[in-house]
Formats: C-alpha cells, structure tokens, sequence
C-alpha cells in the first residue's frame, strides 16, 4: 500500500496518543470539508483520503475495544457523508464539532 503520511506509517503513528492522533484526523477531515466548501473537489477528496489513512492507521494500532468501535463507526459515518448518501444525517458542524475537543484536548497535552 502506498501511503500519503509515510513516516507517520512507519511507526510515528503509533507513538502518539488517541488524542492526538483524533486531532490529526480531525485537521485532515477539517481541510476536505474547508476545500469542498470552495467547491475544489480535486483538493477535497485528496484531503479526504489523507483522513481515511489516518482512520485505518488508527484502526490498525489500537487495540483497545471501546477505542475501534468507536473509531470503526466514525470512519463508516464520515464515508457516507462525504461519498454516500448520508443515510446517517451528518454535516458539516456535526463534523466539526465532533472533532474539535480532541484538538483542544491534545494541545492542552502538550
């Protein structure tokens, strides 16, 4: 597989937090729905699929139960908002506020 983040792929992944990996999620997600908002489809979904990495680098390194089923269903709702039919009812401040106290919290970490 050809990955976007390659260091982060490599192993950096794993090294960061729940919270801070969310929060890097969360940028990239942030990024698709700003470049969709400026009707830039091409940067969008590139933005996009840099999110979904991130997901499946998440799926693939926690182990914790709670953690991937949680993680799991946010990458099956967030597919469907941006490439199905929303079935689920999403938007765009569903998205952003649901990433943001990760970003807050994972600074606060610092």
């Amino acid at each position: 597989m050809s990955y976007q983040h390659k260091d982060l792929a490599a192993g950096r992944w794993s090294r960061l937090s729940l919270l801070e990996q969310m929060a890097n999620i969360g940028s990239e997600v942030e990024r698709a729905l700003n470049w969709r908002i400026k009707k830039n489809t091409d940067y969008a979904q590139k933005a996009f699929e840099r999110a979904l990495e991130l997901i499946d680098l998440t799926l693939d390194n926690d182990r914790n139960y709670a953690h991937l089923k949680e993680i799991a269903r946010m990458r099956e709702a967030i597919v469907d908002y941006f490439f199905g039919t929303n079935q689920l009812m999403s938007s765009e401040g569903s998205w952003r506020s649901y990433f943001l106290p990760f970003t807050y919290a994972s600074r606060r970490n610092r």
